[in-house]
């Protein structure tokens, strides 16, 4: 993904072209071997995103802890 911020929701929707045009089979393998590095880059920052929000409500389901 370009140097901009990112949105878990923007990130998401590039993975999910990555796929589409990965599934699409007309790429080279050049571009599916960079595609794939893109989105192991994206799924890690999802991620962490899910576990930042995960450990926010847990902190406001229980505040006393």
């Amino acid at each position: 993904m370009p140097k901009q911020t990112k949105t878990f929701e923007s990130a998401l929707k590039r993975l999910e072209e990555i796929v589409t045009n990965m599934e699409s089979g007309e790429i080279s393998l050049d571009d599916s071997i960079k595609a794939l590095e893109e989105g192991n880059e994206l799924i890690k920052y999802c991620l962490g995103k899910l576990d930042d929000v995960e450990k926010k409500v847990q902190k406001l389901n229980n505040p006393d802890e």
